[in-house]
């Protein structure tokens, strides 16, 4: 029996006699040496019971990888060098070196870097590994550019995709690839608890056959192309996290149709204009076939985002996608260009948010996490967020957030959401955030009474127009011939051929505040209410005896951006003015009030057609939604004459506005007006008076608060 020595101060009898009882089960409690005795051992000295935590971080750094770099044909790519610089992976090296993360005081690379990383191996990817992901052609096409005199690798560099060659790329590309491999396999062997390749040329811009965006291999698709293949057992499904400013591709490419590689991609996309500038970055790309649910783009519409934007994203989606995986292993294409000091990602992602969502993301696979680098072209930025990964790899916490308390941008928000609801059609955890639970997207969604899925936003403006507009107002359609919409779209006041003044209202469908049952995520009925914000401008203008004219657009259903709903807001507008306005004989004052993207189908109209006889006034209420410029197709002056007859009203937080309350849009966006409030019904009801009071000032009549 194990025992220790316990002192029993003041020879205490009684406490003798209480131990000797305590023992009286089998284990017996003995006096020894007078004042000490031994007693049971209840927990003997026992080994750790962990495997992580001993274990180092491994990590892959090679100087041979250096030798990939841009021939120079110039002084000044001389001291203006290409942003794909060899000096990215030094200076990382340089700064883990500085902050005693790795022992080398040479930075030469040395196989023994200290207690805290372990130095892998690098060794370049075989030919076999390599056409898991890449065509035999694209290798056979790299292997020759060994060999290729100066003006071959300068024509090859010129007509590539932004890429370029020297007869050492081929060595360096295939020491990255088997770099971003051997981290792999070190941590799915468990030889370390999680690995760091500081790896170049990139690789997620690399597509099977072809070269681009300075990637010549795609080294994480590469990577875990082979893992699933090696390690069937251990290895059944891979989480790929791309946070690079870029969309990755190429990676994309790779696993479209498969299951067991879930791709997560953070990046700038704004309409398809930022590199690599194709709709496969959209975020309504969600894999095909058997992959289907498992592509996930986070696409940001601007510039400017940073630490609240990206913890968003992870606490919102990405966390909740990677739990429900569950995967075996994680890859973080780590890209350091949306850093703080990017001047390519224009973008302000601290090394504290890389620390905490490298935190998070240790989380899953039991922590089996390999992060391998992508870009970053600002070597104080990639060296400073590469330093603070690492930290978090090998076990330190990450540091505080500058500004933890800072509200993402609108449009991030609003983006965040829009991919929630998408991917609630694959992912339980979204279905109770979106009250998608048990319905079934494959069913028809009609207007008639013989499908349970009705569009609520028909029963909206049926209710609108029974109670409002017909039985009040006594409103009657207006015909759409050959238009291919619904016969509500389009009522207006009995006398509006009469009229010598017209209010034309045109809005989205009016917006619904909605109780949300916590259980299901259903909008619950009895605790929620239409908010119609273009009804106050209805009665106001049907009370003065104005002709009224109110255009309901419909938004598409399930449709993502709604680009068909302004394309119809643009062609309705049209019609009614080839087809009505213009053939009035009495009208004389029009006024036009937008709410939502409506408005931009007024925009369109007086870009395309000559109005300026009868429009007096032109209102438009966006709330946070994009400002749409003037295109005069009629007369350049047309842009002065808009913006001296248009009031635009944003949200307070409207992205036009910037960090910069001096800035003001461009005349061809109207004469916009920052609100002091938030939200569509907000600022109706806050500029209600001013913008009534603009349309009474431009027809020359007197205001009624006057």
């Amino acid at each position: 029996m194990s025992t220790v020595d316990v002192k029993n101060e003041g020879g205490d009898e009684s406490h003798k006699r209480k131990l000797e009882e305590d023992g009286s089960n089998g284990s017996s409690v003995v006096a020894q040496n007078g004042n000490h005795m031994k007693r049971q051992v209840i927990v003997p000295p026992t080994k750790p019971k962990i495997h992580y935590t001993p274990l180092k971080t491994g990590l892959c750094y090679d100087v041979r990888m250096r030798y990939h770099a841009k021939i120079y044909t110039s002084y000044f790519e001389y001291i203006d060098p290409h942003p794909e610089d060899p000096r990215r992976i030094y200076r990382i090296y340089k700064i883990l070196a500085e902050n005693g993360l790795v022992q080398d005081p040479m930075l030469s690379g040395v196989s023994d870097i200290g207690p805290l990383m372990m130095k892998l191996p690098v060794r370049p990817a075989t030919r076999d590994e390599l056409l898991e992901v890449h065509t035999a052609e694209h290798l056979d096409f790299l292997e020759r550019t060994q060999k290729m005199a100066r003006e071959e690798l300068l024509k090859e560099t010129e007509t590539g995709d932004s890429v370029y060659y020297n007869n050492d790329s081929l060595a360096s590309a295939k020491a990255s690839c088997g770099g971003a491999i051997e981290v792999c396999k070190s941590v799915v062997e468990g030889r370390v608890k999680n690995a760091l390749a500081v790896v170049r040329p990139p690789g997620h811009h690399s597509e099977p056959e072809s070269s681009g965006g300075f990637c010549l291999f795609s080294n994480v698709a590469v990577a875990a192309k082979n893992i699933l293949k090696n390690y069937p057992e251990s290895v059944r499904r891979i989480m790929i996290l791309d946070w690079d400013i870029h969309h990755g591709n190429g990676t994309q490419k790779a696993f479209y149709d498969d299951e067991r590689v879930l791709y997560v991609s953070l990046h700038r996309f704004e309409l398809g204009k930022y590199y690599p500038g194709t709709v496969h970055g959209q975020y309504d790309q969600t894999g095909e076939g058997k992959g289907t649910g498992f592509n996930c783009n986070i696409t940001w519409p601007t510039g400017n985002v940073g630490d609240a934007e990206y913890m968003w994203a992870f606490e919102q989606i990405v966390m909740p996608m990677g739990r429900e995986f569950q995967p075996d292993l994680v890859i973080i294409s780590s890209g350091f260009d949306a850093a703080d000091g990017d001047t390519i990602g224009q973008c302000h992602v601290t090394p504290s948010c890389y620390g905490h969502m490298t935190h998070m993301l240790k989380s899953l696979a039991r922590g089996n996490l390999a992060v391998v680098l992508e870009g970053g072209y600002n070597l104080d930025s990639i060296a400073k967020s590469a330093l603070a990964v690492a930290k978090v790899l090998i076990g330190e916490p990450p540091d505080e957030l500058p500004e933890p308390a800072r509200d993402p941008r609108p449009e991030a928000l609003e983006m965040v959401d829009k991919i929630i609801r998408l991917q609630s059609k694959y992912w339980k955890c979204f279905k109770r955030r979106c009250g998608n639970s048990g319905c079934n997207f494959n069913e028809p969604i009609t207007e008639t009474i013989i499908s349970k899925n009705f569009p609520l936003q028909t029963a909206i403006r049926q209710q609108q127009l029974q109670n409002l507009l017909l039985d009040n107002f006594k409103f009657v359609t207006l015909p759409l011939v050959n238009q291919k919409l619904a016969e509500d779209t389009v009522f207006c006041s009995q006398d509006v051929y009469d009229a010598s003044t017209l209010v034309i209202v045109v809005h989205d469908t009016p917006e619904i505040w909605a109780g949300r049952n916590v259980i299901s995520g259903n909008i619950e009925p009895s605790a929620s209410v239409i908010v119609d914000n273009g009804l106050p401008f209805i009665k106001w203008a049907v009370k003065r005896n104005y002709g009224v004219i109110d255009v309901n657009i419909p938004q598409a259903l399930f449709e993502q951006d709604n680009y068909s709903a302004m394309i119809t807001a643009q062609e309705v507008l049209l019609y009614l003015w080839d087809n009505y306005i213009k053939f009035s004989t009495n009208v004389a004052k029009i006024a036009f009030i937008g709410i939502g993207d409506a408005s931009s189908g007024i925009i369109h109209l007086l870009g395309h057609r000559d109005t300026r006889t009868n429009v007096k006034a032109v209102i438009s209420f966006i709330g946070n939604k994009q400002l749409k410029p003037l295109v005069p197709l009629v007369d350049e002056s047309l842009t002065d004459w808009y913006f001296k007859n248009s009031l635009v009203f944003s949200d307070k937080t409207h992205s036009c506005w910037g960090d910069n309350d001096s800035k003001k849009p461009r005349k061809k966006y109207g004469r916009v007006l920052r609100c002091d409030t938030d939200g569509l019904n907000n600022i109706v009801d806050e500029r209600f008076e001013e913008a009534t009071d603009f349309i009474l000032d431009s027809f020359e009549e007197w205001s009624e608060s006057e």
